[in-house]
């Protein structure tokens, strides 16, 4: 960036402070739709993808940013060979407007809360595992001290729960921090480490065996995680640390409905957290026509934490879930 930066001075674009004193910005005609367009270039670094997220064509969005690098008097954004990244002056930009455009969205939900007479809103991220065993026992009890909270919950990997929370779409999540990001952006807490299990269909022929090992499951087919993800690559890591083939015919899905469609109608193998494999086997359905496998080493993946992002308050509705799952963290796991 510092090379970017050295560039436009040496083409003599002229940068000057008087351009961001008092509310110049906002008299040289910086509106909201700008603020959400430098955001929205940064979460997705193509001018294309973030025309098509904010529903306008590309070169509406061209002009757009043109528009803005006409009131700010500074460039904004360098083209790359894969799209667009963003100047000092774009970042700059972009880390005020995410925190302008979160306050504002703070302010609708507590206008709302207000209006309506009802406790507020959470916006929650959580890998698999304790979004069984920590958030749903907490959400029984903030529901009873909250009356009318609205909690919303997305399960999805880190990977995507991290960057959701820095583009301010969680309140917090519980999650690990992947390492292509900045921890310095984040504030964590580690609250426990997930156990993974492997399951496959009733009567499947290793459960005759009795307990199973890495050996017994090479030549299986397995239903995983995509590439990367944490617990495929947990289990990949004990397959080559034993010296065992790694198995050869593997189906990829984020999608555990699709994953236990998979194990019952197959005799493939997957892992899966196991406080849903606790939930789902031995339900009375189809997804519960399946069985952990016994085995004979553990899958425990990394520690997971309850993260926020650094420098930025929850509204008081969220801090109450945050607490009550850090509390239940401790019931569980008692120090």
């Amino acid at each position: 960036m510092e090379k970017i930066y050295n560039d436009y001075l040496s083409e003599g674009i002229e940068i000057h402070s008087d351009n961001f004193r008092d509310d110049a910005l906002l008299k040289a005609g910086l509106k909201l739709n700008h603020l959400r367009m430098i955001v929205t270039i940064e979460d997705h670094g193509q001018i294309s993808a973030a025309a098509e997220s904010m529903n306008m064509s590309q070169p509406a969005a061209s002009r757009m940013l043109s528009e803005m690098e006409s009131i700010v008097k500074s460039p904004l954004y360098e083209r790359v060979a894969r799209g667009v990244v963003l100047t000092p002056f774009g970042l700059a930009l972009a880390k005020r407007a995410r925190k302008i455009l979160l306050e504002l969205r703070e302010a609708g939900r507590e206008l709302g809360a207000l209006r309506t007479g009802r406790g507020g809103s959470v916006f929650l991220g959580a890998v698999t595992a304790p979004a069984i065993s920590l958030v749903v026992p907490a959400i029984q009890r903030v529901t009873r001290t909250y009356p009318g909270i609205e909690i919303n919950i997305e399960v999805e990997n880190s990977n995507v729960l991290a960057r959701e929370l820095l583009a301010a779409r969680h309140d917090f999540i519980i999650s690990r921090i992947p390492d292509d990001l900045d921890p310095r952006l984040f504030t964590a807490h580690e609250i426990g480490v997930e156990k993974a299990c492997l399951v496959v269909r009733n009567g499947h022929p290793l459960l005759e065996r009795g307990v199973a090992g890495l050996h017994d499951l090479a030549g299986y087919d397995w239903v995983f995680q995509p590439p990367g993800t944490l617990l495929r690559r947990k289990v990949e890591d004990i397959f080559l640390a034993a010296g065992v083939p790694l198995p050869e015919n593997v189906v990829n899905t984020s999608s555990l409905l699709l994953t236990l469609a998979v194990v019952c109608k197959t005799d493939a193998i997957a892992p899966i957290a196991l406080d849903m494999a606790q939930f789902i086997c031995g339900q009375t359905s189809q997804a519960g026509e399946s069985s952990i496998l016994p085995i004979d080493f553990d899958i425990d993946v990394r520690p997971y934490s309850l993260i926020t992002a650094r420098e930025r308050a929850m509204p008081p509705s969220a801090r109450l879930l945050h607490d009550m799952i850090l509390e239940e963290s401790r019931h569980l796991s008692p120090t």
